[in-house]
């Protein structure tokens, strides 16, 4: 009989409270949220009325990621009176909370800077026609 069939107690008449007992208990551990994650989430947000995603756009200016996996997002939206303002923020917290060991999502909508085409990534700006 090898080591681990000793250890194990293989091949032994033992009752099942006796083999439950020789298991080693694994601690399950979350994953880490990263940025990368957060942001492929965040780029299936789409804004309603333009067909490029929030984060192309340059709506999103801050992710910060607590070591508890927490996870605050400051962003903004292309007009103060835009229609979606009640929407997008919820739609980025749903987005970003389906990403693996993320914890709390709080997504403040904040005007300042205000929002310019200049925060538009490159790709959002070819999309649109703008360059």
């Amino acid at each position: 009989m090898n080591r681990l069939a000793r250890f194990t107690n293989y091949g032994a008449e033992n009752s099942t409270e006796e083999t439950l007992q020789a298991t080693v208990d694994i601690e399950q551990v979350a994953p880490k949220p990263t940025r990368e994650l957060i942001i492929t989430s965040l780029r299936s947000v789409y804004d309603p009325e333009i067909p490029v995603n929030i984060y192309d756009l340059g709506l999103i200016y801050s992710i910060l990621i607590a070591k508890n996996g927490d996870v605050a997002i400051e962003m903004t939206l292309t007009a103060p009176g835009c229609p979606v303002a009640g929407m997008m923020p919820v739609m980025v917290k749903n987005a970003v909370q389906q990403v693996a060991g993320v914890g709390e999502v709080a997504v403040e909508l904040v005007w300042d800077p205000p929002w310019s085409q200049a925060n538009m990534s490159d790709e959002a700006q070819l999309q649109l026609g703008l360059l």
